[in-house]
């Protein structure tokens, strides 16, 4: 078993290009320098001697470097094996008993092999157009008798080398953009994911937002009023202090929600839940709470209502309680007009107040939710369904928001919903 062990570890092993071109120049090295038992009858076949050897050297050890330079190596190699066989030290490929392709004819067939391999484009194209036909011609030449034969012989072998050559470097060249597009795909699916990580976070921090600044704005306000009012009206004071616990309780609850969905979303990786959402229907306890506060807000609401989708639902109701929450903030107890004017391609929502009313005594109730993120989750909300959104001040005191939330169309034909607006924001 430890010998199994150790044959299968070393066949996993890589062997270092270098050794194994070595390896090859040495096997050449061997089998050109062996001489054959029977040596076909001839005039011209020479004894061994120095000369040969040195062919032989020049003909094998090249072998050795072939990677680095690869044509030079078989014109090297091709010179010595024409100036064995003209010099008669070798036979050539064809004789009386028919074809006799020896260790040097097969040699350089793998010399074809390994140029075209590891050659470019052009270095192959000069092989096979050059180089040759260049040995195929010293071949029909030398080969006394059977000039036709030899030519024939030494064609199908370099030209079958060279094609098996190239062959396999397309194929090791399909292999490496097969790996690469998988490489592209993964490096593209992990950059989606980076970002569908992003796009839930800022999510997250905007439902963490508008939930927690609304709600917390909605209870210092009420605690304010309640303090106020707790000596000359008891009943009152009992009043806001239901409501703020309302509030309360409606603040953990949103809360409970949008953690349970971070804890799903810990065991399952599939598409992320998503918490109960608020939806139009529930503006009107909204405005309601907000009341509550002293905050005079009147609702109107004109055109036949439009169904929206659930992301559109979110938007608006977002966009007003960021609205009201603000007021409440920075102008305190004054007038609200919320209207919502429904169109047949859209729906116009508008959060104007009057300002801080002369001679009330206003204390803000300042909330450390960072500058501007209210406004900011604002332009996030209405691009996102692509809509638009204005905010600034009023010309007779004040501040104004307006958003116009596009009504998706439907293609019957295509079954695709589509919008006909721009998503554009402009405030100050």
């Amino acid at each position: 078993m430890s010998l199994m062990k150790k044959l299968d570890a070393l066949g996993r092993r890589r062997v270092p290009a270098v050794a194994v071109d070595f390896l090859l120049a040495g096997l050449i090295l061997a089998g050109a320098s062996a001489i054959p038992a029977e040596v076909p009858k001839g005039p011209g076949i020479r004894e061994p001697d120095v000369w040969r050897n040195l062919f032989v050297l020049l003909f094998s050890v090249p072998v050795a470097v072939h990677r680095k330079k690869p044509g030079l190596v078989l014109a090297v190699m091709g010179a010595s094996l024409a100036a064995l066989q003209g010099l008669h030290y070798i036979p050539g490929p064809v004789g009386p008993r028919g074809a006799a392709v020896g260790v040097p004819y097969v040699a350089l067939a793998i010399a074809v092999f390994l140029t075209a391999l590891r050659s470019t484009r052009r270095g192959a194209a000069f092989v096979i157009a050059i180089m040759i036909p260049g040995v195929i011609v010293a071949e029909a030449l030398m080969s006394h008798g059977y000039r036709i034969a030899a030519a024939l012989t030494i064609v199908v072998l370099l030209v079958a080398a060279w094609s098996l050559g190239r062959l396999y470097k397309a194929r090791k060249g399909m292999e490496h953009e097969a790996v690469e597009r998988a490489a592209a795909v993964e490096r593209e699916r992990a950059a989606n994911a980076r970002a569908a990580v992003a796009q839930e976070r800022a999510r997250i921090a905007r439902e963490l937002h508008d939930i927690v600044a609304h709600n917390v704005s909605l209870m210092v306000v009420q605690t304010i009023a309640a303090d106020r009012i707790q000596e000359r009206d008891g009943a009152k004071a009992h009043e806001l202090h239901r409501s703020i616990e309302q509030v309360g309780r409606t603040a953990v609850s949103e809360l409970r929600g949008l953690l349970q969905v971070l804890r799903t979303e810990d065991v399952d990786e599939g598409s992320p839940a998503q918490p109960p959402q608020p939806t139009l229907d529930e503006i009107p306890s909204l405005v309601e709470a907000v009341r509550a506060t002293g905050l005079d807000v009147r609702l109107t609401t004109t055109g036949p209502p439009v169904p929206l989708p659930a992301v559109s639902q979110l938007a608006v109701y977002r966009i007003i309680q960021e609205a009201l929450t603000n007021t409440l903030k920075h102008a305190g107890r004054t007038r609200v007009a919320l209207g919502l004017s429904w169109e047949s391609d859209q729906l116009t929502v508008t959060v104007c107040d009057s300002g801080r009313q002369a001679g009330e005594h206003f204390v803000p109730a300042v909330i450390p939710s960072g500058a501007g993120h209210g406004l900011i989750g604002m332009q996030e909300r209405i691009a996102a369904v692509a809509g638009t959104l204005y905010v600034g001040e009023r010309p007779g005191g004040g501040f104004c928001v307006h958003a116009t939330i596009p009504v998706p169309v439907t293609d019957s034909s295509e079954g695709n919903t589509r919008h006909d607006h721009d998503s554009r924001t402009a405030g100050r």
